[in-house]
C-alpha cells in the first residue's frame, strides 16, 4: 500500500477533498494543501459495487473498502442511525474474505451539539458500541470521528478492510480511548491510536485522529499552535511505538499523507507555517474545515507513514 496525490484508475481509494458530498466525501470543506489522497494497493482495484441499497464496496487483492452514507438530520438521534450503519458495515465485512477492519473514518454534522450525554458525538459512540461485535473490540480499529460543518450532513463511514489483521497501536502518552473514564460519556470511543498494515510486503502506519491529549486530558484549550505541537509529539511517539511493535522504520520523514482538521479555517495560515518550520512537507498535507469531537480542541491530525 502506498498513498500519494497521483490519481489512478485502479487505485483502491481516490479521494478528492474538494468533493465534500461525493461517495467518498467527508462533508468537511477543503481549505488548501493537497487536494487528493490516492491509496494504491499492491494489486489493482476492481470497480465499485453497490450492495444493501446504501453501501459501496471496492476490492484490491487482500484489501477492500466499504463506504456508506445515511441521512442524519440535525434533530435525529445519532445513536440509532449509527447503530444501523455499523450493523450494515459489519454484515458486509465479516462473512467475506476481508473480515478485519483496519481503519475507519466517521463523519457527521454538528458533532458537538447537545449537552452532556446528549451530545451528538457521545450518542454516536453509544450507537457504534451497540452494533459492534467482539472481534471489533479486540482491539478496535484505528479510526477518526470528525464533525462536518453543515449540521444536516449525513453520517458517512469509510472502512479499510483486510484479509489479515493489522497491528493495533496505542500511544504510551495517552490513555487508550476505549478505556476513557465515565466523564467522557456513557460509552468510551471505540478506536485504537493507530494500526500497522502490510500489503504486498510494504508496511504502512495508519495514524488515527490525533489531538492535544495527554493521558485522557485535553491540553492547551484556546491555543491552536500549542495544540498542534502536542499533536505532533503524539504522532512521533506513535511512530516510535510502531517501530517497536512492527519492526519497521517509521519516521516523520516517511510521511505519505497527512490530514489536518481545523475548527476555525482562519487558523490555517499559522498552522501551515508552523508545520513548514518544523519540516513537515506541505505538498503532502490536506487542510480541512471540520469540528473536533472534543469541543475544547481546535485541531486534529491523521496520517499515513511508510517504513
Amino acid at each position: 500500500m502506498r498513498v500519494s496525490d497521483r490519481s489512478s484508475p485502479d487505485a483502491l481509494l481516490d479521494i478528492d477533498f474538494a468533493d465534500a458530498a461525493g461517495r467518498l466525501g467527508s462533508g468537511c470543506i477543503w481549505l488548501g494543501g493537497a487536494r487528493r489522497e490516492v491509496w494504491q494497493a499492491a494489486l489493482p482495484a476492481g470497480d465499485w459495487q453497490a450492495e444493501a441499497g446504501l453501501l459501496w464496496r471496492r476490492e484490491a487483492g487482500a484489501l477492500g473498502v466499504l463506504a456508506l452514507r445515511l441521512p442524519l438530520p440535525a434533530g435525529a438521534d445519532p445513536a440509532a442511525v449509527t447503530e444501523h450503519a455499523y450493523r450494515t458495515l459489519l454484515a458486509a465485512a465479516r462473512p467475506g474474505p476481508r473480515p478485519y477492519l483496519i481503519r475507519v473514518w466517521n463523519y457527521l454534522g454538528a458533532i458537538n451539539a447537545g449537552e452532556g450525554d446528549a451530545e451528538r458525538y457521545r450518542r454516536f459512540c453509544v450507537g457504534r458500541d451497540a452494533a459492534v461485535d467482539a472481534m471489533f473490540r479486540a482491539p478496535p480499529p484505528a479510526a477518526t470521528a470528525i464533525g462536518a460543518p453543515r449540521a444536516d450532513a449525513p453520517l458517512s463511514l469509510l472502512a479499510l478492510c483486510s484479509a489479515e489483521p493489522g497491528i493495533a497501536l496505542e500511544n504510551p502518552r495517552q490513555t487508550p480511548a476505549w478505556q476513557y473514564p465515565r466523564e467522557y460519556g456513557p460509552v468510551p470511543p471505540g478506536f485504537s491510536r493507530g494500526a500497522v498494515l502490510r500489503d504486498g510486503g510494504a508496511a504502512v502506519l495508519l495514524a488515527s485522529g490525533t489531538a492535544s491529549i495527554v493521558g485522557h486530558v485535553s491540553l492547551h484549550p484556546g491555543d491552536v499552535l500549542a495544540q498542534l505541537d502536542e499533536s505532533l509529539a503524539n504522532l512521533e511517539v506513535l511512530l516510535e511505538e510502531g517501530r517497536r511493535r512492527a519492526g519497521a522504520d517509521f519516521r516523520p520523514g516517511a510521511l505519505q499523507a497527512l490530514r489536518v482538521y481545523l475548527r476555525d479555517p482562519a487558523a490555517m495560515p499559522a498552522v501551515a507555517a508552523r508545520l513548514a518550520a518544523r519540516g513537515w512537507p506541505l505538498p503532502r498535507i490536506a487542510f480541512l474545515h471540520g469540528d473536533i469531537c472534543r469541543r475544547e480542541l481546535d485541531i486534529e491530525l491523521e496520517g499515513v507513514f511508510g517504513a
